[in-house]
């Protein structure tokens, strides 16, 4: 009965990593368009959430880029041996970005970003075979980012800042695959954080070998969530001296893991760019979440995660059919973290390809429209939640799994803004 309460708050920590079961990658409507490249394209004030660094590069003095997207997701999950099916009901998905870039000197930009870059809502079918694990899961967090971009050289840029984030979640999930209360009610767990802030940074630089050839490189740290005094609330709980489960708060640290991002853009002609870009996410450092709960009748815990760190290789490609229209394309590939045996129904985490594309479209000389569209397919999978005993000793959880299928469709809309 102990193992429900770690993994309650384990799901939180599953919830702030990811959103919807997979990291939400829709920084940027043009970026999204191609692929979701960016590190070494200058077209709008996405850069701030790309590289900083190339906001100075920009010809406007004043450039804004903001807009948000739809995601409609589905996973789906089997048992071979009992013919058990389920899957997720979930609601509509819409994170948003607003970029902003002012030119204080040739040299020198200012700039700030807000996004969101993990923020969604899983519900699984009430009661299914995997409660016990995770009901739903409901997301928010919120990155702001003031930044600097210099021009050292007239090929050489650096530029970041800090970073403040804000987030929120909240989970629930029955405690057992059958404890029930007097009446038949399932016994569950709601676990709730709010006001969950902390800081970080970014730092980018941008190299331009000639007027068509650019290469960048930025850099996210890793920011550690301090959750404190959170709440966990039981519901239909037994009345029986075994069930001695009462309302409690409790400390948890999270960590959002670093990222690396590297790539190039290419200025073909005059009507085609094509980009590249390695994303490296450095998901070693989430191994296990570790609970101090208040009431002291709950003992400590610790949560196996054991992920490993995990490369994106992003492709894209630009075409200027007229004056007023763009059209773009890409393609990315994106490793999971997720390890054999530690796959969870509260992030079901596959490989993916995710197939892009979308278009801009110029109303005014000042005013663009910007479209996008994503289809995201994650690998079959069959796979199991069963930590193991030799590296977590302390993990005393029956094993659970079976065959997940997910896809996501993501549509958006965005505006940029020139003066």
């Amino acid at each position: 009965m102990r193992k429900f309460l770690f993994l309650a708050v384990f799901a939180l920590a599953s919830a702030v990593t990811y959103a919807g079961g997979y990291r939400v990658s829709v920084q940027g409507q043009r970026a999204l368009a191609m692929g979701h490249t960016g590190v070494a394209v200058v077209n709008s004030a996405e850069l701030g959430f790309f590289n900083p660094s190339g906001l100075v590069y920009l010809e406007n003095k004043l450039t804004i880029s903001a807009g948000a997207s739809a995601i409609f997701s589905d996973v789906a999950w089997q048992n071979q041996e009992t013919g058990d099916i389920a899957r997720t009901d979930n609601p509509v998905g819409t994170p948003f970005y607003i970029n902003a870039s002012y030119k204080l000197r040739d040299w020198v930009s200012v700039g700030l970003s807000v996004y969101t870059p993990y923020g969604s809502t899983v519900e699984w079918e009430q009661d299914w075979p995997g409660s016990h694990l995770v009901n739903n899961i409901e997301l928010q967090a919120i990155y702001v980012q003031p930044l600097v971009s210099v021009k050292v050289t007239d090929f050489l840029s650096l530029g970041g800042g800090p970073i403040f984030v804000t987030g929120a979640v909240n989970f629930n999930r029955n405690l057992t695959r059958t404890l029930t209360d007097e009446e038949g009610n399932r016994s569950n767990v709601t676990v709730d954080a709010s006001g969950v802030n902390e800081w970080g940074w970014s730092a980018s630089a941008m190299f331009v070998a000639s007027d068509d050839l650019k290469f960048g490189v930025n850099y996210r740290s890793e920011i550690i969530m301090n959750a404190e005094d959170g709440s966990a609330d039981f519901e239909n709980i037994p009345n029986s001296p075994m069930t001695p489960f009462r309302d409690t708060t409790f400390d948890a640290s999270l960590p959002l893991p670093a990222e690396l991002t590297v790539g190039a853009s290419y200025q073909f002609d005059d009507k085609w760019l094509f980009a590249f870009d390695f994303n490296r996410t450095f998901w070693e450092v989430y191994r296990s979440l570790d609970l101090d709960f208040a009431d002291p009748n709950i003992p400590d815990s610790e949560s196996p995660r054991n992920y490993k760190d995990s490369n994106t290789w992003r492709f894209g490609a630009q075409y200027t059919a007229t004056d007023k229209l763009v059209l773009r394309a890409g393609y990315y590939y994106d490793e999971s973290p997720v390890q054999e045996g530690y796959f969870a129904p509260e992030t079901p985490r596959n490989d993916s390809m995710g197939f892009t594309g979308g278009l801009s479209l110029d109303v005014t000389s000042k005013l663009a429209i910007d479209a996008s569209f994503a289809y995201i397919r994650f690998d079959e999978v069959d796979a199991t939640y069963s930590p193991d005993p030799q590296e977590f000793p302390e993990y005393q959880g029956a094993p659970f799994g079976g065959t997940y299928k997910s896809v996501a469709f993501i549509p958006g809309l965005g505006v940029t803004y020139k003066l």
